[in-house]
């Protein structure tokens, strides 16, 4: 559901980027006091897995359509609902300025659909309140796939809001609504399924990272992580290095629904702004589409599997690096003296 920059206008795309600005600067504000310094480094793995699992899209049986992961459900219940959001941010982050996937114009637009409703409001308002009684494998199925559908369905509305604010007629209110909503009902179901069973798997494992995120608490000094993050960071590389490559070819459920709507997956946009923003796009992605640029047919499995390991590898940094950056800054802070 990556918004490319033709789908919304200058004024809307400049909006919404000071919108998902705001929000990252909150979060990044809440995680001085709630990030737990020992989950720092599975907030890089866990940007590596979504960041992975993204390039895998899975056909939608009879539409012709596909669609892939969002993620934000599953970072929100391992990290907690801020440190969630700038890991999402960094996915998305990564994937327009590298690989060309969704518009650099469009990014306060991705950022918000794909990040906001999931770790900002869904989780703790849907998520939190079905597994408060306790966690068992049901309960959590249960709330991944209610968690995951309704803010799945929040971004495929918002989609369909700013492209309508922006003005482009091509794609009819109600017509654009009407393909979107279901087609994203039927990818959140299965998204929600995928959550569910991560999270069965890591709550067996270790229990305490989803009850400290649940809690808004910190791990205790004697909880290790190793044994989840190397097991997150080998499934991250296997997804984007090898499943990638199985990846359904058909377009996704935002561009299915475009061309049953405008009869193209692809609309146009030339003014100054579109060009300007197309034109740093252009400039920094060196693997466009998680391929070399050469585009040989016998380099594009290649490609694929080396975007994948790269764009893991890089999200991991940054994501990890966020954390790091905020720790560092607020014990500087803390072990400065008073005046």
């Amino acid at each position: 559901m990556h918004m490319a920059d033709a789908l919304v206008s200058p004024a809307i795309g400049g909006i919404m980027l000071a919108a998902s600005a705001g929000a990252i600067a909150y979060s990044a504000y809440k995680c001085k006091d709630d990030l737990d310094e020992k989950k720092i480094p599975l907030m890089g793995v866990m940007g590596a897995v979504i960041f992975a699992g993204q390039m895998i899209n899975f056909t939608i049986p009879g539409t012709g359509s596909s669609g892939h992961i969002g993620g934000g459900i599953l970072l929100a219940a391992l990290l907690g609902p801020f440190p969630a959001f700038l890991a999402i941010t960094a996915v998305l982050l990564i994937q327009s300025l590298f690989f060309a996937d969704g518009g650099l114009l469009a990014l306060g637009c991705n950022i918000w659909n794909m990040g906001f409703y999931a770790c900002l409001l869904v989780y703790p308002l849907v998520f939190r309140p079905i597994v408060k009684k306790g966690f068992t494998p049901t309960r959590l199925t249960v709330a991944s796939i209610v968690s995951v559908v309704l803010a799945l369905s929040c971004g495929a509305f918002s989609v369909v809001l700013e492209t309508l604010a922006s003005g482009i007629t091509e794609l009819p209110f109600s017509t654009f609504v009407g393909m979107m909503m279901p087609i994203h009902l039927v990818i959140g179901t299965v998204e929600g399924i995928v959550t569910g069973a991560i999270l069965v798997f890591v709550y067996k494992m270790r229990p305490e990272i989803l009850e400290s995120s649940l809690e808004n608490s910190k791990l205790t000094p004697g909880v290790s992580l190793k044994k989840v993050m190397l097991s997150l960071l080998v499934f991250a590389v296997v997804l984007g290095g090898a499943i990638s490559l199985f990846a359904s070819a058909n377009p996704d459920g935002l561009e299915w629904a475009m061309q049953r709507v405008a009869g193209t997956s692809e609309l146009e946009a030339s003014d100054s702004v579109h060009n300007a923003f197309a034109g740093i796009q252009q400039a920094t992605a060196f693997l466009p589409d998680y391929g070399f640029k050469s585009g040989s047919e016998e380099g594009s499995a290649a490609g694929t599997s080396f975007s994948g390991l790269l764009g893991a590898g890089v999200t991991l940094l940054l994501a990890g690096g966020t954390g790091y950056l905020i720790y560092a800054v607020k014990h500087k802070k803390k072990n400065q003296p008073e005046a």
